[in-house]
């Protein structure tokens, strides 16, 4: 195995929540040519004011608007090559919550948006696209009421302190567009007030993360060939920090390990579905800019399961994260494959933490 394929391989197992197939590393492009756009989304860091029009039946002729007023903050990772937009606004229809992660993709040199609300949990087909100047479009693909339309965002910066955002659907290849959703956003005053988010819901599971919550130091061993027979482990040393998103009902994790392999840099946004009462941990690599397939599950007793199926070496096999032995200042967390449907597993990657500050974490060797 290339060793690029290697260090994707040691950072994804460590959460557990990358899927195999997600480690394959691009062929080689001309990408080298185009222009980094590493720093396009720069603009939009801070904290805004943001009035918000929705069109209320898209596509069916009707012209009928519900306006909203609220706040939108935009905290940046990776230097910038990554943000997290949270989006509170109040409506004459109750209150909106959503969530934008932007992440950029240094292969492509484009950007995605991954788009979620509070209302399920889940992140939508992310757009694709770039900046020209101070306008970006991003485009995808999605069903509206059981058709595919295409979707189009348009990011317009008409100042540092002021820029829009457009939504359109097209139902005829491209050829027309209707908007209906614009959101015109004025950054903060220095100094000015803001209003702390509400609490939305309280739905059984929403806050099983928060024992998670804050800074810690991990260490980390991953099995050398998962189910091959073999039992060489190797060691990873890094930190985790996990901070709270919609007062509780999403998070996100920002995982640094240092390994044979080098400096590793990921992120897992587990989002909660309050109709299913589950949990998806979601999983992106500063190397790829481009979310895994989530794994799916919950808590039950003090032990959180989650699951997927996804290829390893040419067959589909079933992959397994589970947090154990959850303590306020410690905790232990693993992932297993399995290779027969779950009638057994082999455990290929164990992760002992401990609350930043704290002795050193100890080695956990199988």
């Amino acid at each position: 195995m290339q060793a690029s394929i290697k260090l994707l391989l040691c950072s994804a197992i460590a959460l557990g929540l990358m899927p195999v197939s997600a480690l394959a590393v691009p062929p080689a492009t001309a990408a080298h040519a185009l222009a980094d756009g590493s720093h396009d989304f720069d603009f939009n860091i801070g904290t805004w004011h943001t009035h918000i029009r929705t069109l209320k039946a898209p596509l069916s002729g009707h012209s009928e608007w519900t306006e909203m007023r609220g706040t939108v903050t935009v905290n940046p990772i990776w230097g910038g090559k990554a943000q997290v937009e949270e989006i509170e606004a109040d409506s004459p229809g109750g209150r909106f919550e959503g969530m934008t992660v932007f992440l950029y993709d240094p292969a492509a040199h484009q950007w995605r948006q991954y788009f979620s609300d509070s209302d399920d949990g889940t992140m939508e087909t992310p757009s694709v696209g770039h900046f020209e100047r101070n306008r970006g479009e991003f485009y995808s693909q999605e069903l509206y009421q059981g058709r595919a339309v295409l979707v189009r965002g348009i990011w317009t910066v008409t100042s540092p302190d002021t820029h829009s955002y457009e939504q359109d659907y097209s139902d005829d290849g491209g050829k027309t567009w209707e908007a209906n959703f614009i959101a015109n956003l004025t950054r903060f005053k220095p100094g000015e007030a803001v209003t702390a988010m509400k609490p939305t819901g309280n739905e059984p599971g929403q806050h099983d993360f928060d024992w998670q919550l804050g800074s810690w130091d991990i260490h980390m061993s991953r099995m050398e060939h998962p189910l091959a027979g073999h039992s060489g482990w190797t060691p990873l040393d890094g930190t985790v920090r996990v901070r709270k998103l919609w007062n509780g009902r999403a998070n996100l994790a920002e995982i640094e390990t240092q390994g044979p392999s080098g400096r590793l840099q990921f992120l897992s946004l587990r989002l909660f579905n309050p109709a299913a009462h589950q949990w998806s941990l979601n999983f992106v690599s500063s190397d790829s800019g481009v979310f895994s397939t989530p794994m799916i599950g919950g808590f039950v007793d003090g032990r959180g399961d989650f699951y997927d199926q996804e290829p390893y070496k040419g067959k589909a096999i079933l992959a397994r994260f589970s947090f154990l032995n959850l303590a306020q200042g410690s905790n232990r967390d693993e992932q297993a494959f399995s290779a027969d449907g779950g009638k057994t597993w082999e455990v290929n990657w164990i992760n002992a933490s401990k609350r930043a500050g704290n002795n050193a974490v100890a080695a956990h060797q199988p």
